[in-house]
């Protein structure tokens, strides 16, 4: 199938990119812009590595089709940090210790951070629930709903500090 010219707005910045109509936004993610940050895991919306903000909104980038993204803002964790600065999210995973091999990190980030936005004072139930499309084989997911509890605190007590997300 012939390639179309597409044009994204990801992470703050419009991008165009030349790729087949076919191809999913986690493909044209990595490999036509170069943002290996978005992991392939299951490739079939089972895992939540793929995890990107569409519109703020968290959705599977295995599972939508790239050209239904055109011109919609795109959050990749690329651009969670805003202006070398880490999200809050981010500081408290590292300071918790929720990342154990790294690979499902980045949907668990962009999961809990659209999350964040929306909601600083979630329930437990709440982050659960947010964080239930993602997988992790190597952690019990304990430190993962603490570093987000934690996160939720520090952006209720400096409201300065909430992403751009």
């Amino acid at each position: 199938m012939a390639k179309q010219l597409m044009t994204f707005h990801v992470n703050g910045e419009t991008m165009q990119v030349a790729a087949s109509p076919t191809k999913t936004l986690l493909e044209v993610l990595r490999e036509e812009l170069d943002l290996t940050g978005t992991k392939h895991g299951c490739e079939l919306g089972h895992c939540g590595a793929c995890t990107v903000l569409v519109n703020g909104a968290p959705i599977l980038s295995c599972l939508a089709l790239a050209v239904e993204c055109q011109d919609e803002e795109i959050t990749t964790i690329e651009g969670l940090a805003h202006e070398n600065h880490l999200h809050p999210l981010q500081q408290a995973f590292a300071e918790r210790g929720a990342a154990q091999c790294g690979y499902c990190t980045p949907g668990f980030l962009m999961s809990g951070a659209a999350l964040l936005e929306q909601n600083t004072n979630p329930t437990r139930e709440e982050i659960k629930a947010a964080l239930a499309g993602n997988l992790c084989r190597c952690t019990g997911y304990t430190k993962i709903i603490e570093a987000v509890e934690l996160a939720a605190a520090r952006m209720r007590e400096t409201p300065e500090v909430i992403s751009n997300v």
